[in-house]
Order: C-alpha cells, then sequence, then structure tokens
C-alpha cells in the first residue's frame, strides 16, 4: 500500500524485527532516477530509511495532493460491473481517503457476475463526499438512470465534490442527472453518441477525458485508465507511478481488441445485437413508465 497509513505500516514491519538487526533500506541508486527533479530529490534523501524518518522520506518524494481530499465514494448497485469499481476502488483507496462502497439500500448487492458485495454505506446516509465515482452495468444501470432518488442525490453530493466521475455506462447515470450538458464526455463504446447526445453531452471520442471537475471513461478497463489519471491530476506523478508499480500496471493483451476500431466488425456487431435485445424494451418500458407518472400529475 502506498497510501498515507503506510509510514505507521512500515514501522510496524521495521520495529517488529525482535532481535534480528533492523534491515537498512536504502534509497535507490542514484543511476536510477530518470529526471533531473528525481536526481535532485535523491541527493536530499538520508542515507537510509528508519522508522524515525520514513514519513519525512515519503512526504519528500511524492509531495503534496493539490486537494485535500477525506471522503471518496463509489456508487453500486445490483447489476454493476465488478471491475467497473473495484478498480477505480484500488487505485483511489491508495490515497489514504476514506473510500465507501455507497448502496441505493441496505443489504448486499449483487454484481453483473453474481459476486454478492455489501456497500459501506447508503445513499440517504452519505451527505458529502470529496470525490465522487459511478460505475456502469447493464440493466442496473440504466434503471438508475431513471431513478429520480438516485439522480437527486448525485446532484446533491456533486455540489460538494472536488470530482465527480463515472465509468462506462456508469456515465449514462450522470448523464440523466443533467450535469453532463455541453461538456466533454465518453463513454462505454455501445450506441456511445447516441447515448452522450441524449444526455447533451459532447462526444470526446478518447479513452477518457475530463471537462471541469467531470471525469468520463470507456468501458470497464478505461476506468482504471480515469482513475490512475484522477490520482495523477490531484496527487502528482510520482504518487501515481508508486500506485502503478504496486499493481504492475502495465497492460499487455495478447491479441489486437478492445475497442471497435481493433476488433472484428462482426464481433462488434453480435455484441450490439445481443446488447440491444435487452436494452431497448427495458428503455421503452422505463419511458412509459415515466409518461404514464407524468400524466398523474
Amino acid at each position: 500500500m502506498l497510501h498515507r497509513l503506510a509510514p505507521p505500516l512500515l514501522a510496524i514491519a521495521l520495529t517488529g524485527c525482535g532481535d534480528r538487526a533492523v534491515p537498512e533500506v536504502q534509497p535507490p541508486p542514484i543511476e536510477r532516477p530518470s529526471s533531473a527533479a528525481d536526481a535532485e530529490s535523491r541527493a536530499s534523501l538520508p542515507a537510509q530509511i528508519t522508522p524515525d524518518n520514513h514519513s519525512m522520506v515519503m512526504d519528500a518524494i511524492l509531495g503534496k495532493p493539490r486537494h485535500a481530499v477525506g471522503q471518496i465514494g463509489i456508487l453500486v448497485y445490483d447489476g454493476v460491473n465488478d471491475l467497473d469499481f473495484m478498480g477505480p476502488r484500488y487505485v483511489l483507496g491508495q490515497t489514504g481517503a476514506n473510500t465507501r462502497l455507497i448502496g441505493l439500500k441496505p443489504g448486499p448487492i449483487k454484481t453483473v457476475t453474481g459476486v454478492q458485495v455489501v456497500p459501506d454505506a447508503v445513499i440517504d446516509e452519505v451527505t458529502r463526499l470529496d470525490i465522487l465515482i459511478i460505475p456502469g452495468g447493464f440493466t442496473g444501470t440504466i434503471e438508475a438512470a431513471y431513478d429520480d432518488r438516485v439522480l437527486d442525490w448525485i446532484r446533491t453530493i456533486d455540489k460538494g465534490t472536488i470530482y465527480t466521475g463515472a465509468i462506462c455506462t456508469g456515465v449514462w447515470i450522470l448523464g440523466a442527472t443533467g450535469l453532463l450538458e455541453g461538456r466533454q464526455a465518453v463513454s462505454h463504446w455501445y450506441r456511445e453518441e447516441e447515448f452522450l447526445r441524449k444526455y447533451k453531452a459532447i462526444p470526446a471520442n478518447k479513452r477518457y477525458t475530463h471537462d471541469g471537475k467531470y471525469w468520463t471513461s470507456a468501458g470497464v478497463t478505461a476506468g482504471m485508465d480515469m482513475s490512475l489519471a484522477l490520482l495523477n491530476d490531484n496527487w502528482g506523478e510520482r504518487y501515481t507511478q508508486g500506485v502503478m508499480l504496486d499493481m504492475e500496471y502495465d497492460p499487455a493483451p495478447p491479441i489486437q481488441g478492445g475497442s471497435p476500431a481493433k476488433t472484428s466488425w462482426l464481433v462488434e456487431w453480435m455484441l450490439k445485437t445481443m446488447y440491444d435485445a435487452g436494452v431497448d424494451p427495458l428503455i421503452d418500458r422505463l419511458e412509459k413508465q415515466r409518461s404514464d407518472r407524468a400524466a398523474l400529475k
């Protein structure tokens, strides 16, 4: 772990050696740094790292964040994509901020793959966050995008956030709040331009992007890249490199793919047709329910 709880953990590790000698944890050799700034920082470090000085060394290497972030919330719900929230949860959890999964109701939720997860809180209990992340999924995502209770909560929380982000089809939920209107945004490749224009956002045609404090990403794994970019924006390059090295984040897929431009058109057609079969009837039903409610007012 890289976050600010690491110093006490390191102290425990170093002092827990019993009668054995405390290991000498040396800074990297002078030839390793890749920039003049690294070399300058290395020259100012003590000869060895000890429980007494490791906090100072950590601060000297990593620096301070642009904004103080104490509370991070990731919205979860039945049908949420596992990687959409677990990747960002791991990345942002490395900051030492209180990083919570926030459900729509008490009790466990079931992810799109059937994994049961118990959220740390429910939306009715959370009134303020520094960072809000909205992951995607499939049918549960569409239902959330038509849920006024969820949308009102997001709008309320957004008033106090430093960053508000959405991943994959989670962008549909954020878009439904109206907060992306007139802003550059991206989402999952499936009917991306259609859904972004529905919410009056401007398609950015990127893997991830941000417009002001609003961060959005393409599907699933792009949420990891977006989270790292957000981390870099607030905590800086060295901190982000530390998290990436901790994760050994250096993707090397075995074949070309992962975006429509790199995928067989037949495979793309197959997936789109399959998605349409689930999405269109659900949207039709939810639109009718909305119209029926409006007619009763």
